[in-house]
């Protein structure tokens, strides 16, 4: 009996675990630590319709309890990804569901990658990123705006029949309100939370340590954060949600799922322990046995029961 056996937006994942997008490449590059068909599934590095080079200057700082990134979505495109890399994926005998992310400047960015995805056969459901800068809102992410967060899950939601994740921006003022607005605009799921905006100075040079100045703030320093925003959320949309944030053990995705995440996904912790996925396996199928459970998904939302 498999007791980590979870339905998820109509598909069985044989765990609720899932990899963070740019945390785990394209799924091939962690074959030497284990198998990643041991995953639920696997969401891969973020797309984008042009190549992109990322930033310039110091991409990654450690930092107490966690690290600052700047990568600025390094990847080779969405050209790319369609005639090399999903090809590459099924040559690797990755069989568990594939998850893309998806990143545009403007909302026809996102709906055109959308489409190309759509065709895709062997990916099986996206991932829109609404932490990317608006270029036509003077740079301010599209999940910081409630009314722009409802506009572009409208658009991509119009233009695929895969189910659809969108993933919330934690640099928000009621970040409950957002997870509304895209519910009620087509969302089928949403994740959260990516990551939190921080930064770093070098005392010697006097100047700020990432090459973008502010990076993307994740880790286990982020892990409370995290853990009250899933609680939140999950309370007040009746779609399934993904939580992450911090997620370095078997106990802390235990809290997330208690919070009301049906899903996890781990990120930055892969980075410090590369097998943190077989670790956390073994750990829930453990606290299955030791407390009488059928199934993990019997803990969701635990935490809400008065």
């Amino acid at each position: 009996m498999n007791r980590l056996k979870t339905n998820f937006l109509g598909m069985e994942f044989k765990n609720p675990m899932v990899t963070s997008s740019g945390c785990f490449g394209f799924g091939m590059e962690y074959k030497d630590y284990f198998d990643p068909n041991i995953l639920g599934g696997i969401v891969v590095k973020g797309i984008t319709m042009e190549a992109r080079d990322g930033n310039y200057g110091t991409r990654i700082a450690e930092t107490p309890g966690g690290m600052l990134n700047c990568v600025g979505l390094e990847n080779p495109g969405v050209d790319y990804f369609e005639n090399v890399i999903v090809k590459n994926i099924k040559a690797a005998g990755i069989e568990c569901p594939i998850i893309v992310n998806i990143n545009g400047k403007v909302i026809d960015e996102y709906v055109e990658i959308a489409k190309r995805v759509e065709k895709i056969a062997e990916v099986d459901m996206i991932e829109l990123n609404i932490s990317c800068p608006n270029v036509k809102d003077g740079g301010m992410a599209f999940g910081a705006n409630p009314d722009v967060a409802g506009a572009v899950t409208k658009a991509v939601r119009a233009v695929t029949t895969k189910p659809l994740i969108v993933k919330l921006s934690p640099n928000v003022t009621d970040i409950v309100h957002i997870a509304k607005v895209v519910e009620a605009n087509g969302a089928d799921a949403v994740s959260l939370i990516n990551t939190l905006l921080g930064m770093a100075i070098d005392i010697k040079s006097k100047k700020p340590v990432l090459g973008n100045t502010f990076g993307g703030f994740s880790g286990p320093a982020v892990k409370p954060v995290a853990l009250r925003m899933v609680y939140q959320v999950s309370q007040n949309v009746k779609i399934p949600v993904v939580g992450m944030g911090g997620i370095s053990s078997t106990e802390d995705a235990i809290e997330f799922m208690m919070a009301g995440a049906t899903m996890v996904s781990l990120g930055t912790g892969l980075f410090s322990n590369p097998i943190l996925p077989v670790e956390i396996k073994e750990g829930l199928e453990r606290f299955c046995e030791e407390n009488g459970l059928e199934n993990i998904q019997e803990i969701v939302g635990a935490a809400h029961q008065k």
